[in-house]
Order: C-alpha cells, then sequence, then structure tokens
C-alpha cells in the first residue's frame, strides 16, 4: 500500500517542500532513498520503537520511503514524523483523508515522544506558501511556527497525538499567537540602562552616533573604564525592530536553534558577544551541516568584540567582506548556502598589552615595540571599516561618585529614532538601504557633501593622517548623520570636524600621545 504525507526541508534560509512516499509489500527489508544524512538513516529505528511505544507494532514488511525530490540532501532528525505517519499510513494504522493537507516535522523519541527541532519558523513560513491548511509540530515548537498567520499550527506531544488528530478519534486545536500583541509589549523592556553610566559624556555622545547612522565603533581604554557596560547598553537606543525584520531574525534563531521554547518572534535587537577564542567557522557559519555563525546571529542587532586584539588575526580578517556585503555566502563541496548579516560592529580594546598605556592612574609596563605590535593586530582594512575609534578614559573617583545617574536610554533613543527617520524617508527610493552606514560611494557624493569650509577641513585631515579613500567616504558618511542628529539638512564643517574626531586611530601620534 502506497501512502505519502509532506514535510519541509531546510537548507540555510531557503526552504524545498518535500514529499515523503512511503510503499509496503510483502518482505523483510527497510530502504530509504532520496540523499539522506545519518540522522535521517538512523530515523527507522526510532520509529520503530516509537511506534510500538504507543501501541502500533509494524508487522514484517519489505518498506520502502523515498523523500521527494531525490536530488536535495536532507539533513536532520525532522523527518521522524512524516516518515512514521507514512509507514503507519502504509499499513493502515492512519486515515489518508487529510494528509496532504498537513505538513509535519518532529523527532521522535524512542517512547513515541516528540522532541524539537530547528527550522520550526522557516517550515510554517513554506508551509503557508504552499497553500497546506496546517502544520503539526512538537509542542515546544510550537509558539514559533504560529507566528504565521493564516496556517493552523498544532503542537503535538507524542505520535499517538498525531494518529488520533488524523483519525478523528481526538479533538485538538490550533495554537492562535497575537504576533503583534507580544512583539509591541515586549520591545522597550530592558534590563540595562545608559543611566547606569556615570560620566564617559564624549563617549555616550559618539554611540549616539553610532546608532543613529548604523556605523561600526571601536572603543579604546584602559581596563575597569567602562567599554563593556558601555557597549551592552547600546541595543537600549536602537530604533526598534520592525516586524520585517523581526521575522527575518527570528528565522535565523531558529535554523540555529537558539530559540527557546516559550519564544515568538524576536522583539529586540539581538547582542551577541563571542568569547575571543572563537573559530573562524562560528564566527562567520558553516560546519559539516551549514549553520548560522555570531555575525548572522547579530543581524539587525549588535555584534560586540571584546578585547579585539586578542582574536586570532585570520578570524578578524573574515569580518572584511561580511562588513561591506552584509551578507555572507559560504561555498563547500556538499553545499552553498548565503546567510545575511547586517550587523553593527562594536569593538573595544586596551590600549597597549598591560593596558595601562596613558592612564595617569598606573604605570605602563609596555616598550613603544610592544605597542605598536599589540595595535598591528588589527589591519589597516579593517580599521577602515570601522566609523568610529572613541578613546574611553577612566572616570576619576570624584566623578564617579559624586555625578547624578546619566541620561536615560528612552530619551537617547528618541533623537535616534528621530534620526533614522530622516534617513528612511531619504532613502525611501532605494531598496535594502536603510541608514546611512549603508549608503553606496554615489548616494554619499548626493547626501553627504560638505559646504566649501568642510571640504577644506576634510582635505587637510586627508593630508596630514594620510587616510584611505574608504576613510574619506566613512567620514562623510558619519557627518550626514551628526547633521541628521542636529536636524541639518546640509552637512557642515562642525559636523565634519566632529566626524574626523571619531577617527582617533588613523592619527600617526596616537601612539605618542595615549588616552
Amino acid at each position: 500500500m502506497l501512502a505519502k504525507t509532506y514535510t519541509v526541508a531546510v537548507n540555510g534560509l531557503e526552504t524545498t517542500t518535500i514529499t515523503v512516499e512511503v510503499d509496503v509489500n510483502k518482505g523483510f527489508l527497510f530502504h530509504l532513498t532520496g540523499l539522506p544524512d545519518s540522522a535521517v538513516k538512523e530515523s527507522y529505528e526510532r520509529i520503530r520503537s516509537a511506534a510500538a511505544n504507543v501501541g502500533f507494532r509494524l508487522g514484517s514488511a519489505e518498506i520502502t520511503v523515498n523523500l521527494s525530490p531525490a536530488d536535495i540532501k536532507k539533513e536532520g532528525s525532522g523527518y521522524d514524523l512524516p516518515v512514521a505517519v507514512g509507514i503507519l499510513a502504509a499499513f493502515g494504522n492512519v486515515s489518508q483523508q487529510r494528509l496532504s493537507q498537513f505538513a509535519l516535522a518532529g523527532e521522535l523519541s524512542l517512547d513515541g515522544r516528540l522532541q524539537p527541532i530547528r527550522g520550526a519558523l522557516p517550515i510554517a513560513i513554506r508551509a503557508r506558501a504552499e497553500k497546506f491548511k496546517g502544520l503539526i509540530v512538537p509542542v515546544q515548537n510550537v509558539r514559533e511556527a504560529a507566528v504565521v498567520n493564516n496556517l493552523e499550527v498544532y503542537g503535538m506531544e507524542s505520535l499517538s497525538d498525531v494518529v488520533q488528530f488524523f483519525n478523528g478519534s481526538k479533538s485538538f486545536q490550533p495554537t492562535v499567537f497575537d504576533t503583534r500583541k507580544e512583539f509591541y509589549a515586549n520591545q522597550f523592556q530592558f534590563d540595562l540602562d545608559f543611566s547606569d553610566v556615570r560620566g564617559q559624556e564624549p563617549v555616550k555622545r559618539a554611540l549616539e552616533v553610532a546608532a543613529a547612522g548604523g556605523h561600526n565603533v571601536i572603543m579604546i581604554g584602559p581596563p575597569g573604564s567602562g567599554k563593556s557596560m558601555i557597549a551592552k547598553r547600546l541595543p537600549t537606543i536602537l530604533p526598534p525592530l520592525s516586524l520585517a525584520e523581526s521575522l527575518e531574525t527570528t528565522q535565523i534563531h531558529s535554523v540555529a536553534g537558539k530559540l527557546s521554547r516559550d519564544s515568538g518572534l524576536i522583539s529586540q535587537r539581538p547582542f551577541r558577544a563571542p568569547h575571543h577564542t572563537i573559530s573562524q567557522v562560528a564566527l562567520v557559519g558553516g560546519g559539516n551541516s551549514p549553520q548560522p555563525g555570531e555575525i548572522s546571529l547579530a543581524h539587525n542587532g549588535v555584534l560586540f568584540l571584546d578585547e579585539m586584539p586578542e582574536l586570532s588575526r585570520s578570524v578578524l580578517e573574515v569580518l572584511r567582506q561580511p562588513l561591506e556585503d552584509r551578507k555572507i555566502s559560504i561555498s563547500r563541496a556538499k553545499y552553498n548556502v548565503e546567510y545575511p548579516c547586517s550587523f553593527m560592529l562594536v569593538a573595544s580594546m586596551n590600549p597597549c598589552p598591560c593596558g595601562y598605556y596613558g592612564d595617569r592612574t598606573h604605570n605602563c609596563a609596555c616598550t613603544p615595540g610592544q605597542i605598536q605590535r599589540y595595535m598591528n593586530k588589527i589591519s589597516g582594512p579593517l580599521l577602515d571599516r570601522i566609523d568610529l575609534h572613541v578613546e574611553v578614559p577612566v572616570v576619576p573617583f570624584n566623578q564617579l561618585s559624586g555625578m547624578a545617574d546619566g541620561e536615560p536610554s528612552a530619551v537617547i533613543r528618541e533623537r535616534v529614532i528621530r534620526a533614522r527617520r530622516i534617513q528612511e524617508e531619504r532613502f525611501r527610493e532605494h531598496k535594502g538601504i536603510h541608514c546611512n552606514a549603508q549608503m553606496t560611494e554615489r548616494m554619499i557624493h548626493q547626501y553627504g557633501e560638505p559646504d566649501a569650509q568642510g571640504l577644506n577641513l576634510l582635505r587637510t585631515a586627508m593630508e596630514r593622517l594620510s587616510l584611505s579613500a574608504r576613510a574619506y567616504s566613512r567620514i562623510l558618511k558619519v557627518a550626514r548623520t551628526i547633521a541628521d542628529l542636529e536636524g541639518s539638512e546640509k552637512v557642515q564643517s562642525m559636523h565634519i570636524a566632529e566626524a574626523i574626531g571619531y577617527r582617533n586611530l588613523d592619527r600617526g601620534d596616537w601612539a605618542e600621545r595615549g588616552i
């Protein structure tokens, strides 16, 4: 007897509808075709035990399972449920009347319970696009999949529940999820706030500029000066995620298996802070089974690299292309996937190996050669791609103890949102451009050209600091953002001057001046 069920294969963020064809004849063998990986090949042993433990013993028969289309590699344990239901339907234990109306995905444990899978959200999106009436997933994934409207999503506890659902012997209700209500309710619930930061007004101003234009920033200062504290509060002043951005971000985290059981849509911008021992693959993605890396998990959010010079030089260099293209293409012998990675890079570093160069409260034990070698760990091309270089001095005790709370994040965020609205209006006819940091060279000349005085100031800085053409573009982008914060239609000399002030590491005398 022949039976068919349906599921969805996830490759990167791309999805393909898979037809599971099961044929049962006289015999004793089990055949599985359609480019299955090891996890899929092992499914029959899990299915046999799960079926037996919920009251269905598979008799002696030759079972042939084909996963169509057969030229797409099938990976993961999410095929357990559709294959199991297909086999039971072929044996006559499951009614086939409604099988064509539903897609299924889930891993089976030996006792018949359903275990969570990765990629439930993109699977649900594909199921809706293919006009399926509904989707059946493990109960742990139901909130994630129920984000998709116009699709009945059922969260099941066990294989027995799925069988009863298709046989009509037990009634189940689809999960209803008010996406917009929960999304907007959690957007501004932060545990951290910029009001916790005492002093460091120039640094907070630089972070406000970075947030307003989506610019990359690096902070240089001795240990304990507040670099990590300030960086962790950056998401609290960024504009809130739109629903489209949230859906895209949630899909990436779903594929990576990073969503918790109670998660729906991600409502706040991601903040990823990998350890400096991270490998290239963990940072950009890939592996035996392609998975998103940290740069993709930070999509539409912030990637924070603490102690940046401590990262491997080879790891740092792989950031150069993603920072420009805002996407990462991973090509291997067995697969080729592409992930989005439009993120703000926020990095921090000490000014020298011991950390106290230029600190008035500590003596630096490093030689000029050691300081230069330490600084050279970050290559010029990578440094060129970082728009703002910000010095973070130690806050004196009398200021630290005597100052009132700083400006709260909500106030700063309002200014940032106003600046972003100006940019959205400016770029409304340019697809894929949402902020100043994403401007092309043509757009820089169109929207960011300074007045005559500002142009002379920029020419002088270029000559004295020996800046590259990329640094020139970065200065104009930052100046455009500063002008937007001021509500100025034109980029003026004072905006150029402030933007040049954020290129500290380009100055040849930086190592001699200290912080």
